[in-house]
């Protein structure tokens, strides 16, 4: 199965969406303080009218009939009034009150005018602003406010205890483990000597926080063994959901991932993305020892090729674990020409202008160079067969450039 004919691009990423959203987990509860960041595992639906009752959107006078209203009380913010029984009666009220029934109008304090006598005159305000909220005004009983995929940030918390949550249900975050192969590789240290310094370890989970997972293990270098590769995944997949492993996606002396898969009953949900930069990478679903299957992305040893696999593969099959929907690719101008690559799509590193409508490619952009990265808001996408001109309308993939910023 080491073979294969390279997967498309745009549906590489629709299939490992599909396989991650396949999988998602049962829903949870959580408070709603811990809740930014999740995703809804149900809809959010009003459990009241919004607001529950008529409300005051100023301090002044709750009125009944014409001028003058002779005052018979106060409405405080949390009171329950009573009603406005006779005619040209008024009570004070505050902004956030409940208006008395059989109020006819409500007067700004700044609008009124109290004579000798202690009775009140004034009129109310017409225009676009109401001076009062009407019950069910925002919403209704029951009312869906958002779908089941909502990504919860502060806002939708703030409606949900609006309507009077104290929990959501959410979908649970997924747990990713990394696993680093190459006995060459240096954790410390300057490079030199034939060996070079590893530097996906220490920025792989980043990314992968910022597309949502939680981080357990990091692991490596993994020997240049089959038995230390297959011992390293056993031993991931006891707690991730989705293990990423970098290098060892080839057939070379020292490349031991495609056998170990064989050896763990793997099976492949993309093997090889025709993609430029980033060839080759690999998704495959796992069996975990309690019987339910786990993921594991292969990431080329090449940093760019690495980082172009997680927007490939592992940003799509965490929107989908998580139950988000996966984003369209916005459409940016392109600052400058942006060369093809035959049949594979072309993902070229590009900066945003400030408006954010065009791109341009970066400079030291090779597979295994990073400086580029660091410069880049994300990829201008190549389409097969294509070659992009300056000006050109283009189809943009943007990095996560800061935490749960995309699914």
């Amino acid at each position: 199965m080491t073979e294969s004919t390279p997967v498309d691009w745009e549906l590489a990423r629709t299939l490992a969406y599909r396989a991650g959203l396949s999988a998602t987990g049962g829903a949870e509860q959580i408070p709603l303080g811990e809740a930014d960041g999740r995703t809804l595992a149900e809809p959010l639906r009003t459990l009241t009218d919004l607001p529950a009752f008529p409300t005051s959107s100023i301090d002044g006078w709750a009125v009944r009939g014409a001028a003058p209203w002779r005052p018979v009380g106060r409405v405080l913010a949390g009171g329950a009034p009573e009603p406005l029984t006779e005619d040209g009666t008024c009570v004070e009220i505050a902004t956030g009150a409940m208006v008395p029934d059989h109020t006819t109008a409500l007067i700004r304090v700044e609008d009124s005018v109290t004579g000798a006598d202690g009775r009140v005159s004034g009129e109310p305000r017409t225009g676009p602003v109401p001076d009062g909220r009407l019950p069910g005004e925002e919403a209704r009983l029951g009312e869906e406010l958002f779908p089941a995929g909502t990504p919860v940030d502060p806002a939708v918390i703030g409606v949900a205890a609006t309507c009077g949550y104290e929990s959501l249900s959410v979908y649970p975050v997924p747990r990713a483990a990394l696993l680093v192969f190459g006995d060459e590789l240096l954790t410390s240290g300057v490079p030199g000597a034939g060996r070079v310094r590893d530097s996906l370890g220490p920025q792989v989970p980043s990314w992968l926080r910022r597309y949502g997972a939680t981080i357990g293990t990091v692991t490596g270098p993994v020997k240049d063994t089959l038995t230390a590769h297959v011992d390293a995944i056993r031993s991931a997949l006891d707690t991730a959901d989705l293990i990423c492993t970098t290098g060892g996606t080839m057939n070379g002396p020292v490349d031991h991932l495609h056998p170990a898969l064989a050896e763990l009953g793997a099976t492949y949900l993309v093997n090889t993305v025709a993609v430029r930069p980033g060839f080759p990478m690999l998704l495959a679903r796992v069996p975990g020892p309690d019987g339910r299957p786990r993921f594991l992305a292969g990431l080329p040893g090449n940093p760019q090729s690495a980082v172009i696999a997680l927007v490939t593969l592992v940003a799509p099959l965490l929107a989908g674990l998580r139950g988000r929907a996966l984003p369209p690719l916005p459409t940016v101008t392109a600052g400058s020409d942006v060369a093809g690559r035959g049949d594979f799509t072309h993902l070229a590193l590009a900066a945003l202008d400030p408006t954010g409508r065009t791109a341009t490619p970066v400079g030291h952009v090779g597979s295994a160079m990073l400086r580029g990265l660091a410069n880049a808001h994300g990829f201008v996408v190549n389409r097969p067969g294509t070659r992009t001109t300056a000006g050109d309308p283009v189809p943009f993939l943007p990095l996560p450039l800061t935490p749960g910023e995309r699914p």
